[in-house]
């Protein structure tokens, strides 16, 4: 099929055929068929949708499970500890996304190929949590904690492929803008519910169970897909699964540089972040983290959506995606030099902003841009599962690799590593070809 912005005429979206048409012979950068009940109650539905799963990622890892963990096993090995647990669940939950994503690719059901396992995911995922308030020893968070990641991997990656089944060109930028809206107000607003149970980690792990079970519940029943019963399945191949998690930069360059430029910056990025509590508490000497962080978080906020709202529609509008990403993940690594010639809760509270503005920005723009380089709609959440090794390996590495450099230089090692990898994260879109 050619890269235009239509289906051919043997294939209208408004035709029975057309979905399963569309399923064999398009790529990432052709437009889906019609979505059943239409395009704009998807946009509207993504924000809960991804609400509910980034609730937990930005309440769990960043505020409740280093908390647990300072709780449950002391003071003077929390860095390690959490090291250690964050490492494995980060590492699990990167084979997991492929995993569901070859899953859900291959799965047939009247429901479609996504439904089923965005609701056995997060039924799953919040057994898993109830797991994780119980857990009693480090060994039984480790594994708690792993399942929380791997279960709601489950959801999230079919969840992900929404976009490319769905959701025409012309479009992707604004829905991009409001699934990162859903993200970061998830992530950044989990911080800030996730400091109100600070002192009670069970309620805040069930509560956050609850919500997201509710909303990608009703997102699946508010936004239904076309049956997959009559595609066909093709032979499974061991083979060409494993080669799922090599990215061919000869075969697909466009797709490299982009997976490759997403790395780069979420490194970086999670490298400081992910250590937030402990830079609140040993590099800027707050007493009382729990009362600064919901502060952190809504600064953080109004920058991200800010730049979210502006750079998602406006990227549709000017046809352009790759000078938004460069320049978002050009702002989020400087803005890093802030705290660290200025250690100083203030210049922390202004890099919040700056970096939320770029990481808006690129959350808005970059996910738009993947959606357009994804070589096969056959393989959509297999290859946005991959995609998301991007957003998941550098919590597997950002971890280990941060503890070592705090370990070893201090807190103030952590942000030269983060503004180097977010300035040669800019620079790697613009190898990119089919997208301007």
């Amino acid at each position: 099929m050619t890269m235009a912005s239509t289906p051919p005429a043997e294939h209208r979206p408004d035709e029975p055929e057309a979905p399963l048409a569309f399923i064999e012979d398009a790529a990432g950068n052709e437009d889906p068929p019609t979505p059943i009940k239409g395009v704009r109650r998807l946009l509207g539905w993504i924000i809960p949708a991804n609400l509910g799963i980034f609730l937990i990622w930005g309440a769990v890892p960043g505020i409740l499970l280093p908390q647990q963990i300072a709780l449950q096993f002391g003071e003077a090995d929390k860095v390690a500890n959490l090291t250690i647990v964050a490492t494995i669940g980060a590492f699990c939950a990167m084979l997991a996304q492929p995993i569901a994503g070859t899953i859900s690719d291959r799965t047939r059901s009247r429901f479609g190929r996504r439904a089923p396992w965005i609701i056995i995911g997060v039924l799953a995922g919040g057994l898993s949590l109830v797991g994780l308030a119980f857990a009693d020893s480090l060994v039984g968070v480790a594994i708690a904690w792993t399942l929380v990641q791997i279960t709601y991997n489950f959801a999230q990656g079919p969840l992900s492929a929404v976009m490319p089944d769905r959701v025409p060109l012309k479009r992707r930028g604004t829905f991009a803008a409001l699934s990162g809206i859903g993200l970061m107000v998830g992530a950044l607003g989990g911080q800030v519910v996730g400091s109100l149970f600070f002192d009670s980690i069970t309620a805040g792990y069930l509560t956050f169970a609850v919500l997201a079970v509710v909303l990608l519940t009703l997102f699946t029943v508010f936004n239904p897909d076309y049956s997959s019963k009559e595609l066909e399945l093709e032979p499974f191949r061991f083979s060409d699964f494993l080669r799922t998690f090599w990215v061919n930069p000869v075969k697909h360059p466009d797709f490299f540089w982009a997976f490759t430029g997403r790395l780069l910056l979420y490194t970086g990025y999670f490298a400081v972040t992910g250590f937030q509590l402990y830079l609140l508490t040993d590099y800027f000497g707050v007493d009382a983290p729990q009362s600064v962080i919901p502060v952190l978080g809504l600064i953080s906020l109004a920058g991200i959506l800010l730049a979210t709202v502006v750079s998602g529609p406006l990227s549709d509008k000017v046809g352009r995606r790759k000078i938004f990403v460069f320049a978002s993940s050009a702002v989020t690594g400087l803005a890093f030099l802030l705290p660290w010639a200025w250690p100083d809760l203030t210049a922390w509270m202004i890099m919040t902003f700056i970096s939320g503005l770029g990481f808006g920005m690129f959350q808005a723009v970059d996910t738009a841009l993947m959606s357009e380089v994804l070589p096969s709609a056959k393989s959509f959440a297999k290859d946005l599962g991959v995609v998301n090794i991007a957003a998941t390996l550098p919590q597997t590495l950002a971890p280990g690799v941060a503890g070592a450099i705090v370990l070893a230089f201090g807190y103030a090692g952590l942000f030269p590593v983060a503004i180097v990898l977010s300035v040669l994260g800019a620079f790697a879109v613009w190898p990119i070809k089919a997208v301007k």
